[in-house]
């Protein structure tokens, strides 16, 4: 039986974004769902749980990688909570785990993560987040997911 594998998303962002990030967040998860891929997050607040949230409302299917030793502490959109107990040293496993990360806005735990998916050699998009070298800017949620399903 050959079994195609699907592509593993990864949204990276902020725990207390504004209101347009969230917006911004829930637009990219539902484009994930809409494309088939799987949303890779760090399964709590902010730009994960509205990221989760659009998947989950277009049927995607959702892994959070939790910081913590409790997979309930997982926000009510993730299907497949994953505690680590590791605290931010499971931002390696969201960017390790991920095919292409998207970072939307975010503070230094978000800057951790494009790190990691700068030594992991992963392709990061940015949607109003961190400007650095190994970030591709995207200006709509269309365009970062466009992006991410780009060579």
């Amino acid at each position: 039986m050959e079994t195609r594998k699907k592509v593993r998303i990864g949204v990276i962002g902020g725990g207390s974004p504004e209101l347009k990030f969230r917006q911004i967040a829930f637009e990219v998860g539902k484009l994930i769902a809409e494309k088939g891929a799987i949303l890779i997050c760090g399964g709590l607040g902010g730009v994960m749980e509205a990221t989760s949230q659009g998947a989950k409302e277009a049927g995607g299917l959702t892994v959070g990688i939790l910081p913590g030793n409790n997979p309930d502490q997982a926000n009510p959109y993730i299907d497949i909570p994953i505690a680590t107990n590791m605290g931010h040293s499971r931002n390696s496993l969201v960017a390790l785990n991920s095919d292409v990360l998207i970072a939307i806005d975010g503070q230094y735990g978000t800057l951790s993560e494009i790190a990691f998916g700068c030594i992991y050699r992963k392709k990061i998009i940015g949607l109003g987040s961190w400007d650095i070298k190994g970030v591709i800017p995207a200006e709509t949620p269309e365009e970062a997911i466009k992006l991410a399903f780009s060579s």
